[in-house]
């Protein structure tokens, strides 16, 4: 039995990251007459700045990420009797929004190269029942907008994509909110810009801003004072502290981005030269990749085998964790709308098997690190894999 080789204990920078801009801000919401978005300007000033750096009409922020989405599926007229189509592989609250609605997720196949949505395969699951396709921006690649575009005109069905992991992320040029869908965010504590938890759904016009505007607060309209519940929702508003901090966040996002596709292009090339390792490929299309994760599949590993190797990494210092399943492959998905059985499912989502079975992921503060720290962990993850 070899073990792995005696390797200094390596340090990132840490996330989330703060300064100034977020003590200030905390510090003014605090002194201000109320902390919830009504009773003061940060939530309101977080929103236009967010929707303009992504190219959007408008934005409305909300409680979390999975929020968002089901905001964005409310507004889409989603519901019950609907169907979604989502990658069966991504973190379930893709397809858990949808079932919270009422309507049945239906998952997709991935590209063995990006990971996101396989669009042909898509289009051989749209029925007339299909309301609407997720696309899931993973670890910031964005989609095949192309292709989704095409699908969504010949189909008849929405596009609503699930940028999560895509803040700042461009395809040929074109920001988020620039395609004329609607988009949700999620600012997660492990998110690429964060307040601990929060979402945003950006809007292409005013009138899906009005809706949504109605459904994250009940279904009041601004200044109501009567209780005028106008249409169905819920309580999805964030405060005024988060925003704040959001607000100090996205002072910083341009240029950890920009130093993330640069770190980015530096670790594939050094992980894609370890034996049996396969970095997570780009479409060039995608010109600007948020690289909200650096992933990376073992094919053959064992899923014991795996854990085990991000569990070495941890012990080095490198923040490791193990790729999400399919969704299809958790309890909580049959208790929600759903069709189908697992092996109905897996049998049409071959590639999903495969990476949720063999793929691992770094966190995206590892790419804010100096590339010595990047040749030092791709030695690391070499050692980790040769020993046993």
């Amino acid at each position: 039995m070899s073990s792995i080789p005696v390797q200094p204990f390596l340090t990132f920078p840490v996330w989330p990251q703060h300064g100034t801009e977020e003590r200030e801000g905390l510090l003014r919401v605090l002194e201000q007459e109320g902390w919830w978005r009504n009773g003061g300007s940060e939530v309101d000033s977080f929103e236009r700045e967010f929707a303009e750096l992504h190219g959007a009409h408008r934005a409305i922020a909300t409680t979390n990420g999975t929020h968002a989405l089901e905001l964005a599926l409310s507004v889409l007229g989603v519901g019950p009797g609907d169907e979604v189509i989502v990658p069966a592989f991504t973190f379930i609250a893709s397809s858990l929004a949808v079932q919270r609605v009422g309507a049945v997720p239906v998952p997709c196949d991935i590209r063995p190269d990006t990971y996101c949505l396989d669009v042909e395969a898509a289009a051989r699951l749209v029925t007339p029942r299909t309301k609407a396709v997720m696309p899931v921006h993973m670890a910031g690649q964005i989609a095949d907008m192309d292709a989704l575009a095409d699908l969504a005109e010949t189909a008849g069905v929405a596009i609503l994509q699930d940028a999560a992991h895509a803040h700042s992320a461009r395809w040929r040029g074109r920001r988020v909110g620039e395609f004329g869908t609607i988009a949700a965010f999620s600012f997660q504590n492990g998110k690429l810009m964060t307040a601990g938890e929060g979402g945003a759904v950006l809007l292409p016009d005013d009138e899906t801003h009005h809706d949504a505007y109605l459904r994250h607060g009940c279904g009041r309209p601004p200044g109501d004072r009567l209780y005028a519940h106008l249409t169905q929702g819920s309580n999805f508003r964030m405060n005024e502290f988060s925003a704040t901090v959001l607000r100090g966040q996205l002072t910083r996002l341009e240029a950890q981005v920009a130093l993330r596709e640069e770190r980015s292009r530096h670790l594939d090339a050094l992980l894609g030269q370890i034996p049996g390792v396969v970095p997570q490929g780009r479409d060039e299309r995608c010109d600007r990749n948020s690289h909200y994760m650096a992933m990376v599949r073992l094919p053959g590993i064992t899923q014991e085998r795996r854990l085990a190797v991000v569990d070495a990494l941890i012990a080095h210092g490198i923040p490791a964790f193990v790729a999400f399943p399919p969704v299809y492959r958790t309890a909580g998905y049959f208790q929600g709308p759903a069709i189908g059985d697992v092996d109905e499912i897996a049998k049409r989502c071959p590639v999903s098997e495969e990476v949720g079975n063999d793929c691992l992921w770094l966190h995206h503060r590892v790419l804010l690190a100096d590339t010595p720290v990047l040749d030092r962990l791709a030695e690391v993850f070499a050692d980790v894999l040769a020993a046993r």
